[in-house]
């Protein structure tokens, strides 16, 4: 499973995560981010891209 870490403080809502792995990463109707539980390592990639294109770098994932 991959392991992902959000700073929701640090978080601004641009949903550039979203839009790589919206699976993983949904934005509810007040713009708040949620991030899926069971993550299976085949989203791994998508989900490093995601953490890399958070403008904020709000996303980590755990080796």
């Amino acid at each position: 499973m991959v392991t992902v870490n959000v700073d929701f403080k640090a978080c601004k809502s641009s949903a550039m995560c979203c839009i790589e792995a919206d699976d993983v990463f949904s934005m509810d109707d007040k713009g708040y981010l949620h991030v899926a539980s069971d993550i299976d390592e085949s989203r791994r990639e998508a989900v490093e891209l995601a953490a890399e294109l958070c403008p904020n770098r709000a996303i980590t994932v755990e080796p």
